[in-house]
């Protein structure tokens, strides 16, 4: 395919790696729902590659992060493992519908993924001191939440995270900080698993995906700094707000297209 050949504006690609790995580290989402939509708007990707390419991208900026929440002991490896179990899963079905389901349609799911999360953030009431006991039930649910953030992950190229992280937090009682630093661990084995069945499938540019995660290494700490520093509500609600936008603005341009 030509347009793994095409000259992309690499500025505005690094620039977009480098505000990705900032909210991949404050907000534990991956990245992707930034980089899905700068790609196409401000570097001229079709949505099927920039969907592709962003899910190998946020592997980079989530390891980095994941080490930094590591330093604080934000991570709960139990939750982990269940999660990751549904998630490679579901990250496999994912990809086979991105190259089956209509660009449109695709992109219109990302719309109401934009819109779901933005207003589960809103009513999520995050803790910092709740704890978790991993039942026969409560693992249950957590291979399901990861199974649907794997297939979501695989479809819109996101890490999932926005899915996982109010999950954790109104389902389960787990700390703001502990589910994001385990959505961030969480992503890497989802983000590597669809990125081995998208380059199956032709749907990853590996030079730009390379230089996004590069860039976004380089904020990623900076954001999980910021995310131990500002009061969690706060997070929710900015970025619940950034998501509408990007909800608003996906809008107009499917409805002008």
């Amino acid at each position: 395919m030509e347009e793994t050949r095409k000259n992309y504006p690499w500025l505005r690609i690094i620039l977009i790696g480098f505000a990705t790995g900032y909210l991949s580290g404050i907000f534990a989402v991956g990245g992707g729902v930034i980089m899905v939509p700068a790609l196409v708007a401000f570097a001229g990707f079709e949505h099927r590659r920039a969907a592709g390419t962003s899910l190998t991208a946020v592997i980079f900026p989530a390891a980095a992060g994941v080490i930094t929440y590591v330093a604080h002991d934000h991570i709960n490896w139990p939750a982990t493992g269940l999660l990751v179990a549904g998630s490679v899963v579901g990250a496999q079905i994912g990809t086979y519908l991105l190259t089956r389901l209509p660009v449109k349609t695709v992109r219109w799911a990302f719309v109401g993924f934009l819109l779901i999360s933005a207003v589960g953030l809103v009513f999520v009431v995050p803790s910092r001191d709740a704890a978790i006991d991993i039942t026969a039930l409560t693992g249950a649910g957590l291979v399901a939440i990861g199974f649907g953030a794997g297939i979501l992950a695989g479809l819109v190229g996101v890490g999932g995270g926005v899915i996982l992280v109010p999950s954790m937090i109104v389902g389960f009682g787990i700390p703001d900080l502990v589910a994001k630093g385990t959505s961030l661990a969480v992503i890497i084995p989802t983000s590597v698993s669809g990125t081995i069945a998208n380059l199956r499938r032709k749907n990853v540019d590996l030079k730009a995906a390379l230089i996004l995660g590069v860039a976004a290494c380089v904020t990623s700490p900076l954001g999980v700094l910021s995310a131990v520093a500002i009061p969690a509500r706060t997070g929710n609600y900015l970025f619940a707000a950034f998501q509408l936008f990007m909800a608003v603005r996906t809008t107009r341009q499917l409805l002008q297209s």
